[in-house]
């Protein structure tokens, strides 16, 4: 077995293979960035080599000084994690040359189906379904809109090297593919040091489900079931599961057997996922395949017991598979939500900056459940804006599907981070719809549920009681330490809309709240919380809760899961006079275009005095790799800019102002 490998990667898949090399007695060697210089994969690695700055133009996809950190460390082998240059095929030939083992597929298979161009030739020479599309190269935008239009919309233009959501556009007009062709071809380039695109069918209302493969030098290769990850944004997956509540056993096996056969016809020797696009009768046709391990290979690894990057590591050394088909099989289920920094009351926009405070859920098994997060951040760390904003992948597993969601939510409130936005809320959200508990899932399940985009959730009965009793404790126990005098019991509290007399009466271990005018009454125990703490942990009439709260102007602030509220905890007196004061005007930024979200201005190509539309562009912000055209709003003649091509600019900053 090797003794030490290198991982040309960072955040948590950096992370991920440590883990996995400890246990198997193999030392690590990290290579990092400028931003990265004091990350958790460098602490924990056993050595490190710096390669650059903090661009992955000049370091994470530099092959150059992957190699060289090899040579310098002794490192048998380079495991590339997944993006950068997982999919590279000359970055693996160069290291065949290098007599340094490249901890993936061979070059030929990466070359037939790790390109999205290459892999849809072969796969129609191979007389496999695929989507209808276009699998030439593209010239230049004029050249795109016609293949388009020929396609019919709407299509979906797609980075041929691209991965990870980034590299895609879907276009259902002209215009859409006059502004996204050049926009995905400077996503490929700066992502992928790979510009090619090509422009397929998008299908319309369709569900993801990708098959994980695994083989050996020696021609074995098996299937490990699926995963469905069609809950997606902007084409980037954020939660998957498996296995698939659509699939039952046949096309289980159909999809699997089609997977095998594709790997097999490239002599498949690595971890790789075949990806296929299902109608909801069960169809499905050959999408792509991601010639790495992918993100949300954690889903797979809680139903089937295998470690998917040891399973690499002993393909790449020339073992052959432990295991054969048959002894594969899926025990129980398993959820995967990733952690993303971006604000989803915002459109889901980035939100780079510090992990102030960074407070994951309990690791391992409880009882029928287990909860994992992989992670590459701790509380003090900065989220760059130059790579993915994911914080984390937490998963949970239990022996039925809904066990899992309920494991999943549970967790989810026991994640708190404060320093920027995360998506958290909205996971909590989903996981509370019926739609998705039920399984009825589509691409557009975002879309049609938010169509308005995520304002949080209203609250249920249950949190309504929740809220008023957190407030009224938490009220209790400030008063009790800053002036005793003024305890009572009765209180006027009001969140939201509601506005209730709640009597609260302290018995030591547990609170005894009762809603006056209801004539009913909860048990608040186990209470966990002191002032200046923003989690309070309890339990409500036996039902186990986290919230995250924190001060406000008035009162405090109060979340649960994907419900928000302001809470006031008032005298009668003080309730009666508050109902008195004016609403707070928010400020007119009508005439103005604010950058959504912190990042580098690209182009900004408006000046004073320029007339303009309603829908136009007026720049591009460069934030996460991702390219993000900001529209005006209204018409209206350009007054001032407040940025250039190059700015850096923080959110809420003032790009343009209109007279």
């Amino acid at each position: 077995m090797f003794s030490k490998i290198l991982i040309a990667n960072r955040g948590e898949i950096a992370v991920r293979i440590i883990k996995t090399c400890r246990r198997m007695g193999i030392a690590t060697v990290v290579v990092y960035s400028e931003a990265d210089a004091d990350s958790m994969a460098v602490e924990m690695a056993d050595e490190t080599v710096f390669i650059g700055a903090a661009p992955a133009s000049e370091s994470y996809l530099v092959a150059d000084k992957i190699v060289a950190a090899a040579r310098e460390t002794g490192a048998e082998a380079i495991h590339p994690g997944f993006g950068f240059l997982s999919e590279n095929a000359s970055f693996a030939r160069r290291l065949e040359k290098e007599g340094i083992v490249f901890i993936g597929p061979n070059p030929h298979a990466i070359e037939a189906m790790g390109d999205k161009i290459e892999s849809k030739k072969f796969a129609t020479k191979a007389k496999i379904s695929v989507v209808p599309g276009h699998v030439g190269e593209i010239d230049d935008t004029a050249h795109a809109i016609k293949i388009s239009e020929d396609i019919g919309y709407p299509v979906m233009i797609k980075a041929s090297a691209g991965g990870g959501g980034k590299g895609i556009r879907v276009a259902w007009n002209r215009k859409d593919v006059e502004e996204g062709f050049p926009a995905v071809k400077a996503e490929a380039k700066s992502s992928f040091g790979d510009d090619r695109i090509f422009i397929e069918k998008f299908i319309e209302s369709p569900r993801h489900i990708e098959i994980q493969v695994m083989g050996d030098k020696h021609g074995n290769v098996v299937h490990l079931f699926e995963r469905e990850c069609s809950i997606q944004r902007r084409n980037q997956k954020v939660i998957e599961e498996a296995p698939s509540p659509l699939l039952d056993e046949a096309t289980r096996a159909a999809m699997g057997a089609q997977a095998v056969a594709l790997a097999k016809a490239v002599n498949y020797d690595s971890a790789g996922t075949v990806e296929f696009v299902a109608g909801q009768d069960k169809s499905f046709f050959f999408l792509e395949m991601n010639t790495r391990l992918q993100v949300e290979h954690p889903v797979t690894e809680l139903i089937t017991g295998v470690d998917l990057v040891e399973q690499m590591i002993r393909s790449a050394y020339g073992e052959k598979l432990a295991f054969a088909q048959k002894d594969l099989a899926i025990k129980g289920w398993a959820i995967e939500s990733r952690i993303y920094a971006e604000d989803p009351y915002r459109g889901f926009l980035p939100s780079i900056g510090r992990l102030v405070r960074y407070y994951p859920p309990e690791e391992g098994a409880m009882g029928d459940i287990i909860v994992r997060n992989d992670a590459g951040v701790r509380e003090g760390d900065e989220i760059s804006m130059f790579y993915d904003p994911m914080i984390s992948k937490l998963s949970t597993w239990a022996p039925e599907r809904l066990a899992a969601i309920d494991a999943m939510g549970r967790a989810l409130e026991d994640f708190h981070i404060e320093g920027l936005g995360q998506n958290i809320p909205f996971l909590a959200a989903v996981m509370d719809q019926e739609r998705f508990r039920s399984g009825q899932l589509s691409t557009n399940y975002i879309k049609d549920e938010f169509p308005e985009g995520f304002i949080g959730t209203p609250p249920t009965d249950w949190q309504r009681d929740l809220v008023s009793a957190v407030a009224c404790a938490m009220h209790r126990i400030v008063t009790a330490r800053s002036a005793p005098q003024l305890l009572r019991d009765e209180w006027i509290v009001i969140a939201g809309l509601d506005k209730r007399l709640v009597r609260l009466s302290n018995g030591g271990a547990a609170y005894q709240v009762e809603y006056v005018n209801e004539n009913r009454a909860l048990t608040l125990t186990d209470v966990d919380w002191r002032p200046g703490k923003r989690v309070f942990r309890g339990v409500l009439d036996g039902k186990a809760f986290t919230v995250a709260v924190k001060p406000a102007a008035e009162g405090f602030v109060v979340r649960h899961r994907a419900t928000t509220l302001n809470v006031l905890v008032l005298t009668p007196r003080s309730a009666e006079l508050h109902e008195k004061l004016p609403a707070k005007k928010a400020a007119d930024t009508s005439k103005m275009i604010l950058s959504p979200m912190p990042g580098l201005v690209v182009t900004l190509d408006v000046i004073p005095g320029q007339l303009v539309r309603a829908g136009e562009a007026v720049c591009v912000v460069e934030a996460m790799k991702m390219q993000n055209i900001i529209r005006a709003e209204r018409d209206g003649t350009v007054k001032t800019v407040g940025a250039k091509a190059g700015d850096s600019v923080a959110a809420d900053e003032v790009l343009v102002e209109f007279a």
